[in-house]
C-alpha cells in the first residue's frame, strides 16, 4: 500500500472528496426516501463542525484531495455551512469547494457562501411543473427551487449545475424542456441516471430511465456534438448543443451520468466521508470505515491519514450493479451523501 495519496489496489486516486453534513432533508424525493422521511442520525453521532474542518484538512493536507463537495441528505440546513466552508477555503493547497443541494433556502444563503468561499453549486431540478413537483417530492417548493437557481447566478457561484433525474410516467417526458430552461438560463444541465440508492429498494432497473433513452430524447430536439474536452474522472458525458453557448459566452453542454448503464468505475477519483465520521470508497460500497471514533478517540492526523488510506485500497474495482450478486447498500442516498 502507497504511503502517499488515497490510492487503491487498481492504481486509481481519489482527488476528489464529497462531505455529506447531514442526512436530512427538507423534501421527500420518491427516488430517495418515503413521505414520512426516515429516522435520523442522532446529534451526537454526527460530526461537528470542527470534527468536519480537520477531517477536509487531513485530506487536502496529507492526502492530495483538490476538490472538496458538501452534500446531504440537504447540507444548506447544517447551521455551521458557512464556517466549513469559510475554514476549507483558508487550506493550503486550496481545493475547489462546490455544493451539492435541493436549492431550498439558497435565495438567501447564497451570496454568504460565496462570500465565505464557495466556488459553485449543483441544484436538484426534476421537473418545471409545480404539480409534478409536488408529486416527485411531495412538497410545496418548487418556487424556491427556481429562486435559488437564480440567486445562485447572482452571487456568481457558477457554473450552476442542474441535476434532474427522469422517472418513468411522471417526468420522463420533460428533458428537452429541461434542457431548454437550462439554456434561456445559462445553467449546465446533467441528467443522472436513477440509481439503488433509495431507503424503500423499490428501484427496478427494468422500469429506469436509461441514459440511451435520455439522449435519444434529446437528439429529437437538439443538434448534439461530442465534447471535445477530456472526460477525466468527471462523472458525466457531455455533448455540445450545437448554436447554444453559455453565460461565459462558450458552447452550452448537456451532460448524461449513466452509472448504471455506463459506469465510469474505471477512471473514478472520488472518496466520500459520511455526516457521522464513515468513510466510504465507493457509492454503492456495502462497507464503511471508521474516522469518527480514532478523531474522539485522541488519533492525531498521521492516523487519520493512515486510516483513510488503508479504507480506500479495499476499494473494489467497480460497483457490480450488473451482477447477479449484486446488495444495495444499507444506507439510503440521503445518509451516504452523493
Amino acid at each position: 500500500m502507497t504511503s502517499a495519496g488515497l490510492v487503491d489496489r487498481y492504481g486509481r486516486v481519489a482527488t476528489d472528496l464529497r462531505v455529506s453534513l447531514t442526512d436530512r432533508c427538507n423534501l421527500r424525493c420518491s427516488y430517495c426516501m418515503p413521505p414520512e422521511g426516515l429516522p435520523w442520525l442522532p446529534n451526537s453521532e454526527v460530526l461537528t463542525d470542527d470534527e468536519v474542518i480537520r477531517l477536509v484538512r487531513v485530506a487536502v493536507e496529507r492526502l492530495g484531495v483538490r476538490e472538496v463537495r458538501f452534500t446531504g441528505g440537504e447540507p444548506l440546513i447544517r447551521p455551521g455551512l458557512t464556517k466549513i466552508v469559510a475554514a476549507s477555503a483558508e487550506l493550503a493547497p486550496r481545493p475547489q469547494l462546490s455544493l451539492t443541494t435541493n436549492g431550498i433556502g439558497l435565495e438567501r444563503l447564497a451570496r454568504p457562501l460565496r462570500e465565505a468561499g464557495l466556488d459553485r453549486v449543483n441544484i436538484s431540478l426534476d421537473t418545471l411543473d409545480s404539480e409534478r413537483f409536488e408529486r416527485l417530492t411531495h412538497r410545496r417548493r418548487h418556487h424556491d427551487v427556481l429562486a435559488g437557481l437564480t440567486a445562485a447566478v447572482a452571487a456568481g457561484l457558477t457554473p450552476v449545475k442542474i441535476n434532474s433525474v427522469l422517472l418513468r410516467s411522471i417526468n420522463d417526458d420533460e428533458a428537452p424542456a429541461l434542457l431548454r430552461f437550462a439554456l434561456a438560463h445559462g445553467y449546465e444541465l446533467r441528467f443522472i441516471e436513477q440509481m439503488p440508492l433509495d431507503a424503500q429498494h423499490a428501484w427496478d432497473r427494468a422500469t429506469m430511465i436509461t441514459a440511451a433513452e435520455i439522449l435519444a430524447a434529446l437528439q429529437a430536439e437538439f443538434t448534439l456534438l461530442p465534447d471535445p474536452a477530456k472526460r477525466g474522472g468527471a462523472p458525466a458525458e457531455t455533448w455540445l448543443v450545437d448554436g447554444a453557448s453559455g453565460l461565459d459566452g462558450r458552447p452550452a453542454k448537456v451532460g448524461v451520468i449513466g452509472s448504471v448503464t455506463r459506469p465510469f468505475c474505471g477512471d473514478c477519483d472520488r472518496t466520500r466521508l459520511t455526516a457521522d465520521g464513515q468513510v466510504r470508497n465507493c457509492l454503492f460500497a456495502t462497507d464503511e470505515s471508521d474516522l469518527r471514533s480514532a478523531l474522539r478517540g485522541g488519533a492525531d492526523d498521521d492516523e487519520i491519514a493512515r486510516r483513510w488510506r488503508a479504507a480506500m485500497w479495499g476499494k473494489r474495482a467497480g460497483h457490480g450493479i450488473d451482477d447477479a450478486k449484486f446488495l444495495q447498500p444499507a444506507r439510503p442516498m440521503s445518509a451516504i451523501g452523493g
